[in-house]
């Protein structure tokens, strides 16, 4: 299910069920057999304060899959995948944790997060995780057209340090071009 119109090609949101009882709440993170398939190959989970500010990232090599269990997370999208349908579109999905959901980001999708209180979230990925498949662009980039409503107040040296979009989009291409099945 895609519950949310208007983002990339390949990104899912699915809303999920608690399950509540008097004991308290049980409910189902991940299943094999939703679609899209998610083969995952790693589980991390992140602890991020209030106004906290990762990414813009993309990845080539792998896909995520995230829940956000407490707090709520913004999450920003842009699709830099040349061919793609939703070639440029940019959104952002609100995911807080009245609303529990998972999200399938694809390779080629770039996403950025801010985390608007106290927030865990776990994430899969397809691939084992590998710093040459973490490129950036700075998150203020307005060339991103990603419609931020966020104030960060802590964003990491090296995201605040990340190249333009334009050359975060090179490197992608460049890469597609020496690897078309990335």
């Amino acid at each position: 299910m895609n519950g949310h119109r208007g983002l990339p090609a390949g990104v899912h949101v699915r809303r999920l069920t608690a399950h509540r009882d008097d004991r308290g709440s049980v409910a189902e993170l991940f299943r094999r057999s939703w679609e899209p398939a998610v083969d995952t190959a790693q589980w991390n989970v992140v602890r991020s304060r209030p106004g906290v500010f990762r990414g813009v990232h993309v990845h080539l090599r792998h896909d995520d899959y995230l829940v956000v269990l407490s707090g709520h997370a913004s999450i920003g999208l842009r699709d830099l995948r040349r061919g793609a349908p939703t070639f440029g579109l940019a959104a952002v999905v609100e995911l807080p944790r009245e609303e529990l959901s998972s999200i399938v980001i694809p390779r080629g999708v770039a996403h950025g997060f801010f985390f608007r209180e106290d927030s865990v979230h776990v994430y899969a990925t397809t691939n084992e995780w590998n710093p040459a498949d973490e490129l950036g662009c700075h998150f203020a980039d307005r060339e991103l057209e990603i419609p931020w409503e966020i104030a960060p107040s802590f964003v990491s040296e090296r995201d605040r340090g990340a190249p333009p979009l334009r050359a975060l989009q090179a490197q992608v291409d460049a890469a597609r071009r020496m690897n078309p099945e990335s």
